[in-house]
């Protein structure tokens, strides 16, 4: 099983940017899927969710509700969060999670939201 994030970098607040989330020996949309970010000096904590199976039900955290769309693509065994309005809080390395049998996780990819 292997995750690897990418599409971070640096962006002004109020821009967007869209994250990936590349996986490999597991068929990504029969399991439950997640992002979750690290800003400096904070706990990890979760971000958006897609439930595994046919259904795809997602969840949000409140802090970006309305902002952040989580989705997958089944052909490439992608996932994805596209990021809109962001805001200098928004600013984390941003981790990607999946739950087969044990917890997986990427390496992560920095997201920086400044002017």
């Amino acid at each position: 099983v292997q995750l690897v994030e990418s599409g971070g970098g640096l962006v002004q607040p109020g821009g967007s940017l869209r994250l990936s989330c590349a996986a490999s020996g597991f068929t990504l949309n029969r399991y439950t899927m997640s992002w979750h970010r690290q800003a400096p000096g904070k706990e990890r904590e979760l971000v958006a969710t897609i439930i595994g199976g046919t259904g795809g039900s997602t969840l949000y955290a409140d802090s970006v509700q309305g902002r952040f769309t989580i989705s997958r693509d089944n052909a490439k065994n992608t996932m994805y969060l596209q990021m809109n309005t962001l805001k200098p809080d928004d600013t984390a390395v941003y981790y990607c999670n999946a739950v087969l049998r044990g917890s997986y996780w990427g390496q992560g990819t920095q997201v920086t939201v400044s002017s």
